[in-house]
């Protein structure tokens, strides 16, 4: 038996506030490399595919990889942010109303710096913490499904069959409140010492980008690759 799927969930308006809202967001170092603008944060999360969740579990920190999804709109403060694991997790039983830390980075290059002090890594990296909550609400729960599967491939959601119960009910959704995050921009060449460039030392910078390749199907899988499959790897074979 399959669940049907969810009403669309309507969360309610709110105007977003500037980034690093408080003090544990605020950048220390490097401020001249903090972003205030909001929106950049939305693009980072809209762009990037892993995020790294930090909590402590039996009295040590864990940091784990996980895919995410944003809904900038969502009903917490500025915005909500999703992951998933399964209920049998326990740095997910440990998360549950309690503060976490997300960061998000994207690295666009290496540095090659004049001395060893001055290579670093062009990036963009953004950190929240909040309070995680679970999603009990059916409709929420499933729109933060459908959006962690979205923002793997665009459009996939629609394409699938619904979850069954008994796949619901193994699987939990955590919801972090927008609300408090900084985030940080490096970008272009080093930053060198004058007495360095004189002495004629190469410098610069390596750009990376992200590059997908063909999608493989699966050797039971039927028929052509499905067009959001196809148009997803063009749109990561392109570098964005």
């Amino acid at each position: 038996m399959t669940a049907d799927r969810p009403a669309p969930y309507s969360p309610a308006p709110h105007s977003p506030a500037p980034l690093s809202p408080s003090p544990r967001t605020t950048v220390g170092r490097g401020r001249n490399r903090m972003v205030t603008d909001r929106a950049v944060l939305h693009e980072l999360l809209a762009d990037a595919l892993v995020a790294h969740l930090g909590v402590v579990v039996d009295g040590h920190p864990v940091v784990l990889p996980t895919a995410f999804a944003a809904d900038v709109d969502g009903p917490d403060p500025d915005g909500t942010l999703y992951v998933h694991g399964s209920v049998a997790a326990g740095w997910l039983r440990a998360a549950t109303d309690r503060t976490v830390c997300v960061t998000v980075t994207e690295l666009d290059g290496l540095v090659a710096g004049r001395s060893t002090f001055h290579h670093s890594m062009n990036y963009r990296s953004a950190v929240v913490i909040g309070r995680a909550r679970v999603v009990d609400d059916p409709r929420e729960r499933g729109r933060a499904l459908d959006l962690i599967v979205d923002h793997m491939i665009p459009g996939r959601s629609a394409t699938l069959r619904p979850s069954t119960r008994k796949e619901l009910a193994a699987t939990a959704v955590l919801a972090v409140p927008l609300h408090e995050a900084s985030v940080k921009v490096r970008t272009g060449g080093p930053v060198d010492e004058p007495e360095d460039v004189a002495a004629g030392t190469w410098g610069g910078h390596v750009p990376l980008r992200r590059v997908a390749g063909a999608p493989v199907p699966d050797q039971d899988a039927p028929g052509p690759v499905p067009a959001e499959v196809v148009a997803r790897a063009a749109e990561l074979s392109a570098g964005r």
